[in-house]
């Protein structure tokens, strides 16, 4: 089984998560929450293709994959014994974007948005 490991920025994302959460919510919901996410990343070191491979989902050259849980994305790359979580994002970023340089909105997405 793999080691998964999570970057640096992603360890502060978590905790600024963490944070925000407290302040707006209970200290139950919060840790449901942050435990939610965690729990889906570390599910991968068992099924590591389990999320979605960018590469494929928009034809770019990348070893990057992604899962999407509790309205964030975890974007991982998969190594020969482990998983590193590299960046999340909340869902209403364009993570495309900011990854890549190219949006990854549809007009859909930013007519519901209304980004």
């Amino acid at each position: 089984m793999k080691k998964i490991e999570y970057s640096p920025l992603v360890n502060n994302k978590l905790n600024k998560l963490k944070n925000w959460l407290i302040e707006h919510f209970s200290d139950e919901k919060t840790i449901e929450i942050i435990t939610a996410i965690i729990s889906d990343a570390e599910r991968l070191a068992q099924h590591e293709k389990s999320g979605i491979n960018i590469s494929e989902m928009y034809d770019i050259d990348t070893n990057y994959w992604y899962i999407f849980t509790h309205q964030h994305y975890l974007i991982y790359r998969i190594e020969t014994d482990r998983i590193i979580i590299v960046q999340m994002f909340h869902e209403r970023e364009d993570f495309m974007k900011s990854l890549f340089g190219m949006s990854g909105r549809t007009q859909e997405s930013i007519d519901y948005w209304g980004e």
